[in-house]
Order: structure tokens, then sequence, then C-alpha cells
């Protein structure tokens, strides 16, 4: 039975404000995206998820992020290289210290938002990304959007790396992610969600509008934890990749790490 990894980002309220329905997505997937503070999250938020997580035999990995609390970090920024690195160093770091604080690790990293949409197509930040990773642990699974220049990034660099592809979000011509601005970016219906997703890891390919394959390895399939259909479409989801014959696992597992 193949397996596959399902994946969701995951503790992005902060202070009084909660985001998401974490608890209920711990009983569905098999690895978290923990955010780091920069775009959401805080030591607090960090602690309880992780915790959480360890209860329910979910993977950990960190979410990093521009520093942009007010946009949710999904606005563009254009950041030094070296900088950039720093950041990335610095979040893991935190969850890293907040995961062995409650008897767990770190296992993956996956950059969120506007951070991981520019480094898809700009080697260059791609692989400042991944040299950031690999200073702080070179076995570090690199989770990046299948088909992206982060994975080649991660590759080179001798990263175990993971392609994901996307439960909730459209591809363009191109097999990029739509960009959020447009209409219909964003799939709200868990059926079409669980279409999707069916059709691109029966064929090992990203399927485009049009009907173009591209070829990438896929490894797991994420859900954005911020919308109001989360739940209902990760739930869906797996249960439609288990109908099929996946046999649904937490990333270190998929990956082959032990």
């Amino acid at each position: 039975m193949e397996k596959i990894n399902l994946n969701a980002d995951m503790g992005e309220g902060f202070g009084m404000y909660s985001i998401g329905n974490d608890t209920a997505m711990l009983d569905i997937i098999g690895s978290a995206n923990i955010a780091c503070g920069y775009h959401a999250g805080d030591p607090l938020v960090m602690s309880d998820v992780t915790r959480s997580a360890k209860e329910k035999g979910v993977s950990i990995g960190a979410h990093p992020a521009f520093p942009d609390l007010q946009g949710f970090g999904r606005r563009k920024m254009y950041i030094p290289l070296s900088e950039l690195e720093a950041m990335i160093v610095y979040q893991i770091g935190a969850l890293m210290a907040v995961a062995k604080s409650q008897g767990t690790k770190v296992t993956h990293v996956k950059p969120h938002g506007a951070l991981n949409n520019m480094a898809a197509v700009d080697m260059e930040m791609s692989l400042a990304i991944a040299r950031g990773i690999a200073a702080v642990d070179p076995s570090l699974i690199l989770l990046a959007t299948a088909g992206s220049c982060l994975c080649k990034a991660g590759l080179e660099l001798g990263l175990p790396t993971a392609g994901e592809i996307f439960a909730d979000r459209t591809y363009d011509e191109n097999g990029n992610l739509t960009p959020r601005s447009e209409p219909h970016a964003v799939i709200h219906d868990p059926e079409q969600s669980a279409d999707q997703i069916l059709s691109f890891v029966q064929e090992g390919k990203i399927i485009t509008p049009s009907g173009k394959r591209i070829d990438t390895p896929i490894h797991s399939v994420c859900v954005h934890g911020d919308t109001a259909e989360a739940v209902a479409i990760a739930r869906r989801v797996k249960e439609r990749l288990e109908q099929a014959g996946f046999e649904l696992a937490p990333l270190p597992e998929v990956m082959g790490i032990s």
C-alpha cells in the first residue's frame, strides 16, 4: 500500500485571537506545520499545539514566514538573502525549543505564504531557505511545493525533500498555485478538493486547467487550516485517499526516516 502524508498549517492564532480548528484537524492529519511567531503564533500557542500534536501522534514541522503579522505572511517582502537565511534559522530554533520542552522534536520545515510562493519561482531565495534549514539540522525534511525551485534547492543541498500539493488551491498552466488575488484561487468544496487530489496522486502529476500533465514527485497533501471549510476538506480528502488504497502516515514515515 502506497503511503502519503496529509498536512495542515496550524498554530496560527495569536494572543487572544484564535484561527482555525486545530483540535479537530489534529484528529485527521499526519503532520502539523506550526507557525513560529512571524506571521502568526506566539509562545503559548506554539506550546499548546506542539503538545496536542505529540499526544495525537502527529509529526511536527516549523512553518517559518516573512515578519508580517498584520498581513498574515501573505504580502511579498524583499529581504537580503543573508537576513532571510537568519530568519529561517531563528524560527526553526524557536519551535525546536518549544518541542523539546514538550518532549518531542521538529522533523520538517515548510515555508509559509508569500515566502513559499516567492521561493517557488526564485532559486536564490530557495537556496537561502535551504541553507538556513541545513545549518540548523540537515536531517530536517524540507516540505516544498511539488515541482518548485524550493524542491530543487532542497535536493541540491542534500536535504530530504518532500513534494507537496494543495487540496484547497487551484493551479495555473505552469503548475504554480493560482494567486489568491485571482477569482477561484481557493477551493471551498470538499468534493472538488478530493477530486483534484485523487487525480494528482493517482497519476503522480500536477494537472493544469487545460489538462497538461506535469511530472513531479508527490509525498504530501496540504489543507490550509485557516479556512472555514478546512476540517471538512481534510476529512473528505483523507476518506477518498483511503478508499483509493493509500495509507495516510506522518511525513517522516512517508519519507522513510525514523
